[in-house]
């Protein structure tokens, strides 16, 4: 490991460079504020003037500042562990080597006031001694990796003066009684609940106060709302000491007894993965924390809190989320990230998630990460579960700045709260606190780590637990008495203890469907249907106005004739209009109605198929324009299309937790390709699909995921249509209705498209909607719809009958879903076929058991009943629509579909189209 001497050296070594490069640094300030576009506090704006003045001989001077900013961290005691001899590691290099008789040249005394030395004091080994102190104690940071050098100056006098301030004795007094009352409660529920796995704060006792000053902090800044996603890890300790949940909800749930009343539905969670809301009251203000659930999946509730912060400020107009650049955002609310050491550096979910964080429409103002740095995943020591020096780094990939410091120092971790939350109220960028420190226990409570971590757990073992030790600290400084510290202690072991007497009688409430979703409801297993018609005349103004664009807006020529052109043509002489139109009549009623909408995925302006084109880009300035937004003078709620990166996992956890928080927003992602979804099936399996059954979360989500076996090979054709189908909870043995999970639909016409958007919002409730969206049927001439088909009166139809067959004639029924239908009615209009009726099930969950019945029922002479897919057997609806057609309708189906295969497609074009052919046959002579 390369020394600070040998650091400074060079960098001496090279003095007309450094002196270059400082003065761009120090004196080019507020030239290079203006270049950024950034107006800092005006404190902040004064660094220059108390700067060191920068000469050949004051060089070294600064090189050697500039050394202890940038390489400090390699020395820091910041590792509780590596300051025990007992561990058998390499002490890391320290400072006390470091050669001040290099700097003879230059022993004179330091300019006065400089800021870094107290006053009457101004020497070079002064100094020095200052910079042991701020960058290789407890605390320190790493900088080197940020680009901007006016920001990395300000980061390191704003760590540099805040390192220096004293914690005042109530701070200190607070910090002593939460993190004493951390401990109680982890001793409480160990001898309460002996076989409970708790994952417990036991080793990170100090994340507690951490937190606590960061919301301390926020709220002097002018934050409002905190949102938190976390992992296990002292997840309930954090929850009863800091953010007030009743122990006996905890209690309960430990005794195997449910979170919520008997009359809601609903299978629960594990006790480690719940969640709960407060309002927490600080000198500055109220201030409202909301932790998200979490599942099992290891940094998976990144990308979810991010979103549900994202939601909270649009909610709260909290900035401009209707330009592209996220301009004027005040950032009221403030997303708190925890993670585990392992997991951050070993989790693509959270790469994918620092890469979202300054993107247009996912920027949240900065996040405030925490790492609980226990230097050990599950069995696997710190060397073994990263290739990077530290677990932080992937942070860098941001240029995000990194405070490291040691757990057991209390004092230190609050001060990296202050840096942070002042970090990131002035420049509204994520920033890393990396807090060192262990697992007293192993993975669990009942599990034993010296089987795999002896030498550590012989270390750990012999440290005394840190709420004693700090009490005994404050209590010989005189910030309080040992009489005090045991009050506070008896007081909440008397608290716990009562809590524990209500664990029998204790009734518990939902939380749900409170503030801004008050007024919905969890529905009934009865099937509603909704008019989701809009006045014609409405619709007219709508497609008019979804292609008006500013005289100076110059749009491509092709799109003028055929997007521009072509739309207004269409609705305007009541001719049939195409896919793209209905969903651009959906999103402008929606508006209308005062609701918002939000698409999102990669290239969704224009659509991957080039169909869409709700965003327009000028051709001669790039400047984008969304004239959905321009519908009305004033417009207040509006269309927000986000572009996002080429990422599924996070952006689709974003808009989950967008729409948990939204409900008065139509939210949307798309997959570039159906299949692509499943680079976020972790966001599917544990939030999308059982959010609600586990948290009572509702969500409105819709996920359009193309599909069609259209020769494109075994990755773009099918979006696996049967993994969704899976997912539900639609039983084989009952009509369901609409307390199913979520719908899964595969519609053929632009009208069920539009009304199943509308839907979405109508409803007094919130399902997810998947579905099957289509790339052929986008231009098909067939696949067409006129305004009569979106009127008032109208809706979503989850069987379509087949309007040209003679019921009297038909034998044979053949059923399917999407777009086979139009490649089934071509067959059979080409074979001249009067006996046989095509019926569309255009909604394959809620299983629409009745409408089949009732379709069914009318042919009478049916004796041969078919289900046709273009997929093959083991993909598709078959395995889901086979047992519930005998169960529900007393109907056997045939199979008229492709076999199966490994794979959704083949990729020889040849081998394709001889299956296109194959199962056509198969399905009109079977």
């Amino acid at each position: 490991m390369m020394s600070l001497l040998r650091v400074a050296g060079r960098l001496w070594s090279h003095h007309t460079l450094s002196s270059r490069i400082v003065c761009q640094e120090i004196r080019g300030y507020r030239a290079e504020s203006a270049a950024f576009g950034f107006n800092p506090k005006a404190q902040q704006a004064e660094l220059v003037q108390d700067s060191v003045v920068v000469t050949k001989d004051t060089v070294p001077i600064v090189s050697l500042v500039k050394a202890y900013r940038e390489h400090g961290h390699a020395c820091a005691r910041v590792n509780p562990l590596l300051e025990r001899k007992e561990l058998l590691r390499d002490e890391p290099v320290r400072l006390q080597d470091f050669a001040l008789s290099e700097f003879d040249s230059v022993q004179e005394a330091l300019p006065k006031g400089h800021p870094l030395l107290s006053e009457g004091t101004s020497s070079v080994a002064a100094l020095k001694a200052r910079l042991d102190e701020l960058y290789c104690g407890h605390m320190t940071v790493e900088v080197a990796h940020m680009l901007d050098t006016v920001e990395q100056e300000w980061f390191c006098r704003e760590y540099e003066r805040i390192s220096q301030l004293n914690i005042d004795e109530d701070t200190k007094k607070e910090a002593a009684i939460l993190m004493k009352n951390s401990q109680v409660f982890e001793n409480f529920v160990a001898s309460k609940f002996t076989t409970v796995k708790r994952y417990g704060g036991d080793g990170c006792q100090a994340l507690v106060p951490l937190l606590n000053k960061i919301f301390h902090e926020s709220v002097a800044g002018g934050v409002e709302t905190v949102v938190i996603g976390m992992p296990h890890r002292g997840r309930l300790n954090l929850q009863s000491t800091l953010m007030q949940l009743p122990p006996v909800e905890m209690f309960r749930k430990m005794k195997g007894f449910r979170e919520w009343p008997e009359n809601i539905d609903g299978c629960g969670d594990v006790l480690s993965h719940l969640c709960n809301s407060v309002t927490l009251r600080y000198n500055e203000g109220n201030l409202y924390v909301s932790m998200i659930p979490n599942p099992s999946h290891l940094e998976a509730a990144n990308p979810v809190a991010v979103g549900k912060t994202r939601a909270k400020q649009r909610l709260a107009n909290d900035g401009d989320y209707c330009s592209d650049n996220d301009g004027g955002l005040s950032h009221k609310t403030l997303c708190v990230q925890v993670h585990g050491d392992a997991a951050f550096s070993g989790q693509g979910v959270l790469q994918e998630t620092l890469a979202i964080s300054g993107v247009p429409h996912y920027n949240v103002g900065g996040s405030i990460h925490v790492i609980v740095n226990n230097q050990l995943g599950f069995t696997t020591e710190a060397e073994r579960g990263r290739t990077s020096a530290y677990s932080s780094c992937v942070s860098k990939m941001n240029a995000i700045p990194i405070i490291r410091v040691n757990g057991e120092d209390p004092e230190a971790v609050m001060k990296a709260a202050m840096v942070a939350v002042s970090y990131r109220n002035t420049w509204a960028k994520d920033v890393m606190i990396d807090m060192m420190c262990y697992r007293r226990y192993g993975h669990n409570e009942l599990d034993n780590p010296s089987f795999t971590q002896p030498t550590m757990y012989k270390v750990i073992d012999a440290i005394s637990p840190l709420p004693d030790r700090y009490a005994t600290d404050i209590i010989a400084e005189g910030v309080c008495s040992k009489e005090e510290v045991d009050k506070a202690e008896a007081t909440w072991k008397d608290y716990l203890n009562k809590q524990h007497d209500l664990l029998e009688t204790h009734q518990p409430t939902a939380r749900h469907l409170e503030k801004q979703w008050s007024g919905l409801v969890q529905p009934s297993a009865d099937r509603s249907t909704w008019d989701t018609g809009v006045s014609v005349d409405l619709l007219r103004y709508i497609a008019a106005k979804s292609v008006s664009i500013p005289d100076d807006f110059l749009v491509h020529p092709t799109l003028q004739k055929t997007h521009i052109q072509r739309r207004l043509d269409r609705t305007q002489e009541n001719l049939p209009f195409d896919w793209a139109t209905a969903e651009s009549l959906a999103f402008g009623s929606v508006l209308s109605q005062g609701y918002d909408v939000r698409i999102s995925g990669q290239d969704v302006g224009r659509g991957t198929f080039s169909h869409r084109h709700v965003m327009l880009v000028d051709q001669e300035t790039d400047a984008m324009y969304v004239p959905l937004n321009h519908m009305y003078e004033s417009q207040s709620n509006f269309l927000e299309v986000c572009n996002s990166i080429l990422s599924e996992e996070a952006v689709l956890g974003f808009e989950y937790g967008f729409s948990i928080e939204s409900p008065k927003c139509l939210t949307i992602w798309e997959a570039q390709f159906g299949d692509f979804f499943n680079g976020a099936q972790i966001m599917i399996d544990t939030y999308i699909a059982s959010g609600e059954a586990k948290w009572l979360k509702q969500s409105g989500l819709v996920m359009l995921l193309p599909t069609g076996m259209d020769g494109a090979g075994p990755e773009h054709s099918s979006c696996r249509l049967e993994r969704f189908l899976q997912l539900t909870d639609s039983a084989e043995s009952q009509v369901d209705g609409d307390s199913v999970n979520m719908a899964v639909a595969y519609p053929t016409t632009p009208a069920q498209y539009f009304h199943l958007l509308r839907r979405q919002m109508v409803r007094n409730f919130r399902k997810p909607l998947i579905m099957a969206a289509p790339k052929v049927l986008l231009r098909h001439p067939a696949a067409v719809s006129e305004m009569n088909d979106l009127a008032p009166g109208t809706t979503f139809h989850p069987v379509l009958d087949d309007a040209t067959a003679d019921n009297k004639k038909v034998s044979k029924l053949l059923f399917c879903s999407g777009q086979h239908y139009y490649s089934l009615f071509n067959e059979k209009e080409r074979r001249g076929l009067n006996d046989t009726a095509i019926i569309r099930i255009e909604e394959l969950c809620p299983f629409p058991a009745a409408a089949l019945q009732s379709v069914v029922s009318q042919y009478k002479a049916a004796t041969q009943f078919v289900w046709a897919q273009e997929e093959h057997r083991n993909y598709g609806g078959w395995t889901f629509v086979k047992p519930r057609f005998e169960n529900l309708i007393g109907v056997k189906l045939q199979y008229a579909g492709r076999s199966e295969l490994c794979t959704p497609a083949t990729g020889v074009g040849q081998i394709h189209r001889s299956e296109c052919k194959d199962i056509l046959e198969t399905a009109f002579s079977c």
